[in-house]
């Protein structure tokens, strides 16, 4: 089996760098895209005079994407190569951005969307893979981590700069504006990525990824529409199509997912677990810090977000670090401690009520950010690490996905919650009371994520180096 890269060891260092920084170039580019069209939905669904319904389908269906061909297109990165599909997927997201210039309705704003979504999968996983081959048999970890920043500056500038392009030039602008440094991944990419042929004595389980694909988006859907029948039975349907996969990939010749393998590989899969429960716990923080900012303490929406800016750049500035440390340590030591350090954030968050200083909710914020920050890099080095370099694509694209399971299930359990406390009724200041106990229950759920992820962690066990 041939390897997609020279060895890491040839690579001169030079080169090693400006490979990290054509990857993080577009990890900056496609979160910073996301976070800025979620700014732009009240402009577009005026100009495409859309209903709240189909509005909240725009970021919905980036995500619906990415999870439903998050596998399909690791593996086929394994096989062709992580360069090739990484290009293919920038060159895609630039095609569907540009086709936004001729729409004038939200139903094919949502295709582009998908296909967006589909662009972040073929971008995301081999851009791990990439980065953590290039750098193998040193800084791993603080590459990893340099690339998680990129991440996470891409998600505190996107509402930034999305809020004032689409103030200068409408919600277009949100979409054709990153289009130049795509231009510059792909020439980047194209000029310092090393890559060897492709891998021909593999071969893609096309009836798993159609299974993977089915199941993916019928629970996806179908969660987001509980509690009505179709939900059910869309999540239903999914839940049998996904045990529907598992049996399949076990007699595949050539799975998707070695199943058994991947759960006998310790460290692996509690990395993995580690990874879905911490995102649990992570996504609905934001949007619950802005009801509670918002409502409760009377705050402008620059002032909340703001405020919730402390978090995103402690761990622009605590990843690297974090992954530097887990080169020369045990990874699980630092992420075992953000894990701790994040689930205490949320304890105290749990105590906040309508008269709580703001000083404390900016405090708690940056002991999370330092948790999340020790925690997501160091986890990712371990995961990473414990892989054969052919299985680094598809390795990725299960961390991926073990993040957007994640993000789906915080905001299920936090908009079931409000469901169940504040029902339909718009949120008014005789409904505070029921907020604050929403927030409150959900921030505790979100501690005990946080909790049994550094249990998750720490079993993982020790790194063989």
């Amino acid at each position: 089996m041939t390897n997609q890269y020279a060895d890491a060891a040839s690579v001169p260092e030079s080169l090693r760098w400006l490979t990290l920084l054509s990857i993080c170039v577009a990890t900056f580019l496609m979160p910073m895209s996301l976070s800025a069209v979620n700014v732009a939905l009240p402009a577009i669904a005026s100009e495409l005079e859309a209903d709240a319904v189909l509005v909240s389908w725009v970021p919905t269906m980036n995500l619906l994407g990415a999870i439903a061909l998050q596998l399909p297109s690791g593996r086929i990165a394994d096989i062709l190569g992580h360069k090739r599909i990484f290009i293919a997927g920038v060159l895609l997201y630039a095609i569907s951005s540009l086709l936004v210039l001729m729409i004038d309705d939200i139903r094919p704003l949502l295709a582009i969307r998908l296909a967006q979504g589909i662009s972040g999968a073929m971008i995301f996983g081999p851009a791990m893979a990439i980065v953590s081959k290039t750098f193998a048999d040193s800084g791993r970890g603080t590459a990893l981590g340099i690339t998680s920043s990129s991440v996470y500056l891409g998600l505190t500038c996107g509402p930034l700069i999305g809020g004032w392009l689409t103030e200068l030039w409408g919600w277009r602008a949100v979409f054709i504006a990153p289009l130049p440094l795509t231009v510059v991944t792909v020439a980047m990419v194209g000029g310092f990525v090393r890559e060897s042929s492709r891998n021909a004595e593999e071969r893609l389980d096309w009836v798993g990824s159609i299974i993977f694909a089915l199941a993916a988006s019928s629970l996806f859907i179908g969660i987001s529409e509980l509690p009505s029948a179709t939900g059910m039975l869309l999540a239903l349907g999914g839940g049998v199509m996904l045990v529907l996969f598992i049996y399949q990939q076990e007699r595949s010749p050539w799975p998707l997912i070695r199943i058994r393998r991947m759960v006998a590989n310790r460290v692996f899969f509690r990395s993995i677990q580690s990874s879905f429960l911490m995102y649990s716990a992570n996504y609905p923080l934001q949007f619950m810090l802005s009801l509670y900012l918002q409502y409760i303490q009377a705050l402008s929406p620059a002032e909340a977000g703001q405020l919730m800016l402390l978090q995103a750049l402690v761990m622009v500035v605590v990843a690297p670090l974090a992954g530097r440390v887990s080169d020369r340590s045990d990874p699980r030591i630092s992420a075992t401690i953000g894990c701790i350090l994040f689930g205490a954030g949320f304890v105290s968050l749990s105590l906040l009520d309508t008269d709580s200083s703001l000083l404390w909710v900016g405090a708690t914020l940056l002991l999370m950010g330092l948790g999340f920050g020790l925690f997501s890099s160091p986890n990712n080095n371990a995961a990473l690490s414990s892989v054969a370099p052919e299985r680094l694509g598809i390795a990725s694209a299960i961390l991926n996905i073990s993040r957007s399971l994640g993000n789906m299930l915080g905001m299920t359990v936090v908009v079931f919650l409000f469901n169940l406390l504040i029902g339909n009724a718009q949120i008014a200041p005789e409904q505070y009371p029921a907020l604050m106990k929403a927030l409150q229950i959900a921030f505790i759920i979100c501690a005990g994520y946080a909790f049994v992820a550094a249990i998750t962690s720490w079993s993982r066990g020790k790194i063989a180096r």
